[in-house]
């Protein structure tokens, strides 16, 4: 915490504490009231759609009643930071400081919290930035493209007491919670097979052909782009489309499956899975693109010390059929769990009639609506800029405040990072993918994936 909000919540407390003590607070009572000086100050990295239209507007539903403001926005493209001062002064109503990079960003005195959305390959490199300079976080998923700055991120957030949110929203939506809560009463019985699917028909997704025509080397830092990966010559394409290309993003299993799979690790307390294999290509988009737009993966997931238990994972994505309607649904001998109804049935079920014949008892779930075990569902499958992401960015605010652990703490995010870049060395080496726990590896045909 800065001087300034240091020594103006010991003035208000000091000058309120003694009438508040005699209206019957008590010093801790008090100490939970949200001072009008106790402002959070917040400070965007990287002026991404992301932000503009999904994390600001979430922000902007609760930041007067939770007493956040955002002062700053750091961005390495002069057109971008230009274009976040002028929309973030227009929504706070008062001036934001523009940052050409995040070292003057944390120059800044008073910034309290970041949140951050830059490119895929960035996130885990901007949380270590940011808990160097002790800022609480919300950031992006998926957390980290490689092991090594998977484990560096999550070495850093261990030794600090910054606040922390994955932005892995589903860790917010009650027909989740209700789920979790089902699934792990054991009314579910063992998962068997969960399924999970992404598909969308959308030529421009994640291209930005306009941008591109703007973006001229001059006018951003490109080496401060590149950060840890390999150096080559501007492109901005690979600036503005990171997502088409590795090693800057995974694609499909850094932006959607990271997601899924996070429920999948969120149900069952697994930290990954045992093993992955991939099989996909790019079939329809010849755009220059190097990452897939058509993805199968297969996990086996279990305890590593017991081979006997365990289920299968399948993901499946593709871009050029399909209606953005994510799905996951999860399967036992009983019958299924649904989240893009929300419903659990006893459909596919072992009934009376099979189990009789093999001297069986029958299994069949119940109907079920998790809307039944909830106050209110908060979204489907599929995520984005709607009740889900306010939910998520709320729950980041209000621990800041409290400095609880958030819904989706860094554990979810180096967990689901261990998924994801198993599912893509899988896709680059075509290789059965295994995880070393003692080394904290991902291994493709024995050797360490790295790029």
């Amino acid at each position: 915490m800065s001087q300034r909000r240091t020594f103006l919540k010991q003035s208000a407390k000091a000058s309120a504490g003694l009438a508040l003590a005699s209206m019957g607070f008590s010093a801790k009572s008090y100490g939970n009231i949200i001072g009008a000086n106790d402002r959070v100050r917040v400070g965007v990295v990287g002026f991404s759609d992301r932000n503009k239209y999904s994390h600001i507007p979430c922000f902007l539903e609760h930041n007067k009643e939770l007493n956040f403001d955002i002062v700053a926005v750091s961005d390495i493209w002069k057109l971008r930071r230009e274009e976040g001062v002028g929309f973030l002064k227009s929504k706070m109503e008062h001036d934001i400081v523009g940052c050409k990079n995040n070292e003057e960003l944390y120059a800044l005195k008073d910034i309290d919290a970041v949140m951050i959305s830059t490119a895929d390959f960035q996130h885990a490199l901007h949380t270590i930035e940011a808990l160097k300079a002790n800022k609480d976080i919300y950031v992006e998923k998926p957390f980290a493209e490689t092991m090594e700055d998977n484990r560096a991120a999550l070495k850093a957030a261990k030794a600090s007491d910054r606040i922390i949110q994955l932005g892995s929203q589903r860790r917010s939506g009650t027909n989740y919670h209700a789920a979790e809560k089902f699934i792990k009463s054991g009314e579910f019985g063992d998962i068997t097979m969960v399924e999970l699917t992404w598909n969308v028909n959308q030529p421009g997704r994640w291209r930005r052909p306009d941008l591109v025509a703007k973006c001229k080397e001059e006018e951003l830092d490109w080496k401060r782009f590149l950060m840890n990966r390999p150096y080559e010559n501007f492109d901005a394409r690979k600036y503005l489309e990171y997502r088409l290309f590795w090693p800057y993003s995974s694609g499909m299993p850094g932006q959607w499956m990271s997601h899924q799979i996070d429920t999948v690790h969120w149900f069952t307390g697994l930290n990954h899975p045992r093993s992955v294999v991939a099989n996909g290509g790019i079939y329809q988009w010849k755009d220059g693109r190097k990452n897939w737009d058509t993805t199968t993966a297969v996990f086996d997931y279990g305890p590593t010390d017991d081979l006997s238990k365990g289920f299968q994972v399948v993901f499946m994505s593709r871009m050029h059929n399909g209606d953005d309607n994510a799905s996951e649904i999860y399967y036992s001998n009983g019958g299924e769990l649904n989240l893009i109804t929300n419903k659990v049935s006893p459909k596919g079920g072992l009934s009376e009639t099979h189990a009789k014949a093999m001297k069986m008892k029958s299994f069949l779930l119940p109907e079920i609506n998790l809307a039944d075990r909830v106050e209110k569902v908060a979204t489907g499958a599929n995520t984005g800029g709607d009740a889900l992401t306010s939910a998520h960015v709320r729950n980041w605010m209000e621990c800041v405040r409290s400095r609880k652990q958030t819904n989706a703490p860094v554990e979810a995010g180096y967990t689901h990072s261990i998924a994801t870049i198993m599912s893509n060395a899988a896709a680059r080496t075509g290789e059965k993918v295994t995880f070393d726990e003692k080394t904290q590896e991902v291994i493709a045909g024995g050797k360490i994936f790295k790029y």
